[in-house]
């Protein structure tokens, strides 16, 4: 997914991200984080429609799915499914049964991996999404912090009531 790569680093190094909030957490399901506004909220304001003038092309990978840590791009209802400029998520999901995966392939004309599936009932991840939105990386350390912050109370438009801000940085490795 290089050009989501490359608007994640681009939009990093510009300091959007910085001080941001994980806007939008539901157990069992993801963290959403990356809207501008959030930097300034006010508390209980509601977020999730800020952004960049832009999207992002989606860039669709079956071999990429929505396993527990998976990092997507968040997106609105648009038909090609582009992507948001700075949104984005980070999965917790649960696991699934063989029957539950079943179900979901019928429903969203996914074909799963043997492997795939194996890392849907032994992790964790939520399925549904796989082909709907982009995944362009993974969480490789810490998902312990996703289901902290997954835990955390929150209003009825899914906002921690205490806000959690992030950090961003780009980390070489050697």
């Amino acid at each position: 997914t290089p050009q989501h790569k490359a608007n994640f680093i681009k939009i990093i190094t510009d300091g959007v991200l910085d001080g941001t909030l994980f806007h939008r957490v539901i157990p069992e399901f993801m963290i959403q984080g990356g809207d501008p506004e959030s930097k300034n909220a006010q508390p209980g304001q509601r977020l999730g429609s800020g952004g960049l003038p832009y999207r992002v092309p989606a860039e669709l990978n079956a071999n990429l799915i929505h396993k527990k840590g998976a990092l997507a791009a968040a997106r609105d209802g648009n038909p090609a499914k582009a992507s948001s400029s700075c949104q984005f998520y980070i999965v917790q999901g649960k696991k699934y049964t063989e029957a539950e995966l079943q179900m979901l392939a019928t429903r969203t004309a996914n074909n799963w991996t043997a492997e795939q599936k194996k890392v849907y009932i032994e992790q964790g991840g939520t399925p549904m999404l796989d082909m709907a939105y982009t995944v362009f990386g993974e969480v490789v350390e810490g998902l312990d912090i996703i289901d902290k912050i997954a835990a955390a109370p929150r209003n009825g438009d899914d906002r921690p009531n205490e806000d959690v801000k992030m950090t961003v940085k780009i980390v070489q490795n050697k």
